[in-house]
């Protein structure tokens, strides 16, 4: 067992949370009984708990910690900052040096004419900042009624009500009132699971003309944008067919609509490029970042805006911020973590060297008689659980029973993957070396081996009707 940083018993720290932290995402009162997993540290792509447990991060975080754990660099970077400059606001006619920086670095790297950046905290922040910044847009132009924003079934775009609205989950839009008006839906480009016997290019146009039906029944001087993520993350890394961006692309040149990119998991080097868009191909009015802007190590977010965009805002007082908005701490571990992902090549890996051999591995388990799809597009992956492959059948259970199965035996097994219903995905810090995708790949095998006993023995293993 390794050895562990001086703490309190892991049953007493389960204890001491259970009493105060209030947890994302979970019903307490379960985890409560059941008790949190304590990570106390971490380096490269291992994460190390309480107990000494040595586990794979095969989540990368939250799909954040791109440069993996560790850096002291970073440490060092927000040690100086805090020093020199802890704090200090960007409203009122004021700035600093590090917020300077960072937004000149973003539009070097951001594609085609995106070379202004308006910063907040998170993911979910920076959309909230596009939903008003693109009625904003219109009104200026002159065309205030232009406010209905399209998003897609299953997208994840934050859990503000403004972000959360703008997403398209079920079950968070079943509490707090959600989705706010102005928000309208349209299917997702989910071929595995909804193209029934559709070839996965015309499913990817049928999917695509969705928007330009919505924008025709809405009424094209109604709708603002489009928002989607290059690759569905949170929804189950859906890789969409290959006719499915051209085709949007398409519409939104054609009807006068933003297209705003979520990138705030595809950004920085997840996809083998710099931007997701780049890897679809692309040209955003309006980009979101966060997460692998500084890999998780400060909290900090934002949106990329065109040329166009930001000279319609820049003529009025865009009433809108946060406190935190260019953190100066934040975007100097940011421009740090800039430094590294590019001098290092690590995005250039990807692309060339550990993308392709992950892939090749994550691929491989579309053989495991448990999975009918392994997706992948750098180190973003996806397999879909299923009782059938050639039907590419639903589970008869609950969805979720069996992905959740599968993801309680990857924990056991120190592997940390996650489930979306009954997809299993992996966003692994983008420093994974060649033997740790072979121990990765080990630890999910052994887990889908153990998940489809459990399955099989609780008679699980039957297609939906």
């Amino acid at each position: 067992m390794a050895q562990i940083t001086n703490h309190m018993p892991t049953a007493e720290l389960q204890a001491l949370d259970a009493a105060h932290h209030m947890h994302p995402f979970t019903t307490g009162d379960e985890l409560a009984a059941k008790g949190a997993r304590i990570i106390t540290r971490a380096k490269g792509v291992m994460l190390t708990d309480s107990e000494g447990n040595e586990i794979l991060d095969g989540m990368g975080g939250l799909w954040c910690v791109n440069v993996g754990y560790g850096r002291d660099e970073l440490a060092e970077v927000a040690a100086r900052q805090m020093r020199e400059l802890p704090y200090y606001n960007t409203f009122f006619m004021t700035t600093h040096v590090p917020a300077i920086a960072l937004s000149q670095r973003l539009a070097e790297l951001a594609p085609g004419d995106l070379n202004h950046v308006f910063f907040a905290g998170s993911g979910s922040e920076a959309n909230d900042t596009n939903l008003r910044a693109v009625r904003v847009y219109w009104a200026q132009k002159g065309k205030p009624e232009k406010q209905i924003i399209i998003s897609r079934k299953n997208a994840y775009h934050g859990s503000t009500v403004g972000a959360a609205s703008l997403g398209g989950m079920t079950p968070m839009h079943e509490q707090g009132g959600l989705p706010i008006p102005g928000i309208h839906h349209i299917d997702q480009p989910n071929w595995w699971a909804e193209g029934r016997d559709m070839t996965p290019e015309e499913f990817g146009l049928a999917r695509a003309r969705e928007l330009e039906k919505a924008i025709q029944e809405l009424g094209e001087d109604k709708v603002a944008a489009f928002i989607a993520e290059p690759i569905q993350g949170a929804g189950g890394v859906i890789v969409p067919p290959s006719t499915y961006w051209p085709e949007i692309q398409r519409i939104c040149d054609e009807h006068e609509i933003l297209l705003i990119a979520d990138e705030v998991i595809c950004g920085f080097g997840r996809t083998g490029n710099w931007f997701g868009s780049q890897t679809v191909n692309i040209r955003p009015d309006i980009m979101t970042i966060a997460k692998g802007l500084s890999s998780g190590y400060a909290p900090i977010a934002g949106s990329i805006v065109s040329d166009e965009v930001a000279s319609v805002l820049g003529a009025c007082e865009f009433n809108h911020g946060y406190t935190y908005s260019g953190h100066p701490v934040a975007a100097a571990v940011a421009l740090e973590n800039l430094r590294i992902l590019d001098e290092e090549g690590i995005i250039d890996s990807v692309a060339t060297d550990t993308g392709p051999y992950l892939q090749e591995k994550w691929k491989s388990l579309a053989e495991h008689p448990l999975v009918g799809e392994a997706s992948i597009v750098g180190m973003m992956g996806s397999i879909a659980l299923t009782p059938n492959k050639e039907t590419r059948a639903k589970f008869a259970s609950d969805p979720g029973t069996v992905g959740y199965i599968c993801r309680e035996r990857c924990f056991a097994n120190n592997v940390i993957m996650r489930h979306v219903g009954d997809r299993m995905i992996i966003s692994p810090p983008l420093v994974i070396s060649k033997p740790e995708i072979d121990l990765l790949i080990e630890r999910a095998t052994l887990s889908l081996d153990e998940c489809l006993a459990q399955v099989e023995k609780d008679g699980l293993m039957q297609a939906a009707s």
